[in-house]
């Protein structure tokens, strides 16, 4: 009888459920201190701590590799490094366990700066009544960059407001826009969001130059990956009114320092890299993952599986 299959976990708190596997793998787990020295021991890899890079700085390493590895996360630049994408390794992601959360945040900030909201509920603990008119999102334009899941749930949910969206992807075809047309586009938008992955094309693509291009009445909202922006440059075009304000749920450096000057920007709203994350979602990623395992473990095609050298799920 066939030794059963070893399952090794990148572990965070809280653990994930695997009881459907009991009997059927044989589960280890590991830290960022141990991982280098299991990982030549596993058949399956489980990176359930997405914020951690100890694959990236293991995998290089001596000895055998996982078949397959799994990463609880949209994202794969925390875990890619040059010999993982050369191998024969799978690499799949957690895609469609965000797209409606985090476009339903979107629409939240949207609404939110465009009713100043922030300002209603800093007025309301001064105890201070002050009238202001407050901005119709109806009719206004959208710039969403990105055209995965993600990108394509945040359009959906804006164009469901009155608002006219486009989306820029890495190649256009019909109802998408090639990176070309991304200057363009962010220079007629009222709201440009950034739901872009993090590969070596997009890494800090919003810029000086490209806030520059932006309506000083416009708004940028970023829930892809903080590396994608230059926060220095985002500080400067808000404290300068480039553009008129801001919303950042993902940072370069997590979580943000204290004594960042992003907290005390003008017009920014800053939340702790939340906007994916409702009740019941880690459960979400746990059943997603024993799925895929079963699918694995009876030798079918496994789905959510990653271009490693694009960085992402082509295709769609």
């Amino acid at each position: 009888m066939p030794a059963p299959t070893t399952l090794l976990v990148l572990d965070a708190d809280p653990p994930p459920r695997l009881g459907r596997l009991t009997g059927r793998a044989r589960i280890t787990h590991a830290d960022d201190t141990t991982l280098a020295g299991k990982l030549p021991h596993a058949d399956v890899l489980l990176v359930w701590d997405f914020t951690s890079h100890a694959v990236r700085a293991a995998w290089p390493g001596e000895g055998a590799r996982p078949r397959w590895v799994h990463t609880a996360s949209a994202g794969v630049d925390h875990l890619m490094c040059a010999e993982l994408a050369a191998s024969d390794t799978v690499v799949t992601n957690a895609r469609g366990i965000f797209d409606q959360p985090i476009a339903e945040y979107v629409a939240a900030l949207v609404l939110a700066m465009a009713k100043d909201l922030p300002r209603t509920l800093d007025l309301q603990r001064r105890h201070e009544w002050r009238h202001r008119e407050s901005q119709r999102v109806a009719g206004t334009k959208a710039c969403v960059v990105g055209s995965g899941p993600i990108g394509r749930a945040i359009a959906q949910y804006l164009k469901a407001l009155g608002i006219t969206t486009a989306i820029v992807g890495r190649t256009p075809r019909t109802g998408i826009h090639g990176p070309d047309d991304l200057n363009r586009l962010m220079a007629r938008a009222d709201w440009v969001i950034s739901a872009a992955p993090l590969t070596a094309d997009t890494h800090r693509m919003f810029d000086t130059r490209r806030f520059g291009v932006m309506q000083p009445s416009a708004r940028f909202i970023n829930v892809g990956r903080g590396q994608l922006v230059d926060e220095s440059a985002l500080a400067e075009a808000l404290s300068k009114r480039w553009i008129a304000g801001a919303a950042l749920d993902v940072f370069e450096h997590e979580p943000l320092p204290s004594d960042s000057p992003l907290w005390d920007a003008p017009g920014l709203v800053v939340s702790p890299h939340m906007s994916g994350d409702t009740v019941g979602w880690r459960d979400e990623l746990s059943t997603q993952f024993v799925e895929l395992y079963e699918r694995w473990e009876a030798g079918k095609p496994l789905t959510n599986v990653v271009d490693k050298q694009r960085g992402y799920v082509p295709g769609h």
